[in-house]
């Protein structure tokens, strides 16, 4: 293979990428094992989802491709494992830099794959750069722990240790940020990694495992698969050098990989639904709620985990709550993410957009009301407006699945002890959010919520210092934070007798 065809192996359709991009070789149409840009026998279109367009290919890789990154990550684990932790900082902070000095590529990138606001995909960067450089000071104090013994002549201690291989399954609507926010823990503790980005966003994470490479990750330290979800994840779960494994998506197929795995009893990590509540309690403004409720909802055009689902307001307020919100909707701007103004882009695919029109659709036939929303000024196949819908009750599918879509379900509630059942009337238990001031209803509700995160008076809880994640069918493990470490190492227990 030439230079030529190792950079641009369908020439033809990734030019059409190359005028949005500074430099086009983070534009990568091969999977990456063992540090080789690899290709397959059948490639799998990548879309534009503003336009429907085919904006490039990726390689629709097996089991066989599984089985090779997993040989390449087993053979790298124990040199990588044996640096000192400086050594391993030094590398992940060199790709924190090298993707801050790509970020507009990156941005852009991730418009054309993944469809959010240019804006929105500029901070996701500076997010998901964020999780690099604090496990590569993190990887520091990865400390054990002494232990007062209790056997005569002994000494007693522990060591964190990396589990090994870590296999990465990540979503496509944080296409940058899930990637390295796991990969950042997984190899500053130690572990080499096998990642899975989603079949419609693998751009992404070509361009980082270009700009790891460039940063001078030795081959096999990172690899990174493209193609069906279910084919490699089945490889990777029933491999067993495979030790630890970390996924964020849906419920249903966290399920399924937790079964795959249990046959090798591999450490798990689940970041799965939400079902988020947003409460707004009596004291708190209805215009600074209703401002707060939107920006929560519509978030990645509503698709996000953390998209508060369920808009719970008090009677007395309702009517005026339902204006304000509907106001501070109509601000919002849908169109190509790339477009100036534009502040919610589309949905993935029309798939997607169905799913939407389907939950509407069951609302008003169970007794909710169009606020306000319609569909006429759609301006693509895959795109959805946004909608209110009011007087909505837990017997319809907007109270009851994670949405996943533009559609915002408000009803009324009329006390605490009310507020408290609707909330925590979900399988699902991830991310709420409480606003209001009075500390008597503040207090019981935080104590209250069956949820892993409570936002008071905030929109915005995460970040690389926090623990991210959910309990119930929202997950296992946390992920950010000294706590990041936990599902990619192994505590080690010593007790050196006869001193």
């Amino acid at each position: 293979m030439t230079a030529m065809e190792r950079l641009m192996p369908n020439g033809k359709v990734t030019d059409a990428l190359m005028p949005y991009l500074q430099d086009p070789r983070l534009v990568r149409e091969l999977a990456y094992i063992n540090g080789q840009w690899v290709h397959s026998q059948s490639d799998l279109p990548v879309f534009n989802p503003a336009t429907g367009d085919v904006i490039g290919h990726v390689p629709e890789l097996n089991a066989e491709h599984a089985t090779q990154a997993v040989d390449a990550a087993q053979a790298a684990f124990g040199p990588w494992a044996g640096l000192m932790a400086d050594e391993r900082a030094a590398l992940l902070l060199r790709w924190h830099d090298l993707i801050l000095e790509h970020k507009e590529d990156l941005a852009t990138l991730m418009v054309l794959e993944q469809g959010k606001p240019l804006q929105d995909a500029r901070g996701e960067i500076d997010y998901g750069a964020s999780f690099i450089r604090w496990f590569a000071e993190e990887c520091r104090r990865a400390y054990g722990d002494t232990i007062p013994g209790h056997i005569a002549g002994a000494q007693l201690l522990t060591l964190r240790e990396p589990a090994g291989v870590a296999a990465l399954i990540t979503p496509w609507n944080f296409p940058h940020a899930m990637i390295t926010r796991k990969a950042a823990a997984a190899l500053a503790i130690g572990c080499t990694v096998v990642i899975k980005p989603a079949r419609e966003t693998p751009f992404s994470a070509l361009a980082l495992a270009e700009l790891a490479e460039r940063a001078g990750f030795v081959p096999g330290v990172i690899n990174v698969l493209t193609g069906p979800g279910k084919a490699l994840g089945d490889a990777l779960c029933a491999d067993n050098r495979v030790r630890a494994l970390s996924f964020t998506g849906s419920t249903g197929v966290g399920k399924q990989l937790l079964q795959a795995c249990a046959g090798t009893v591999k450490k798990c990590a689940m970041e799965l639904g939400g079902n988020a509540p947003f409460i707004v309690l009596p004291d708190m403004d209805i215009q600074e709620a209703a401002k707060a409720a939107v920006a929560a909802k519509f978030q990645t055009a509503g698709q996000d985990c953390l998209a508060a689902n369920r808009i719970l307001v008090p009677q007395s307020q309702y009517e005026e709550f339902l204006d304000a919100f509907a106001g501070e909707m109509a601000r919002i701007r849908v169109g190509n993410g790339l477009t100036a103004g534009t502040t919610m882009g589309p949905l993935i695919h029309r798939k997607a957009a169905d799913n939407a029109q389907s939950l509407v659709d069951d609302a008003l036939a169970k007794g909710a009301r169009l606020f306000a929303g319609s569909q006429q000024a759609v301006p693509g196949e895959h795109f959805f407006m946004p909608v209110l819908l009011a007087d909505v009750t837990p017997a319809m599918r907007v109270f009851r699945e994670e949405t996943f879509c533009p559609v915002a379900a408000v009803l009324p509630y009329s006390n605490t002890d009310e507020v408290l059942a609707l909330a925590n009337d979900t399988e699902y238990g991830l991310a709420a959010y409480i606003f209001g001031h009075d500390q008597r209803l503040i207090w019981p509700l935080l104590q209250g919520l069956e949820f892993g995160m409570v936002a008071v008076n905030s929109v915005k809880m995460t970040g690389h210092n926090i623990p991210f994640g959910g309990i119930k069918h929202s997950g296992l493990g946390r992920e950010g934070s000294r706590h990041g470490f936990d599902d990619f190492s192994n505590i080690k227990y010593t007790c050196l007798g006869g001193l």
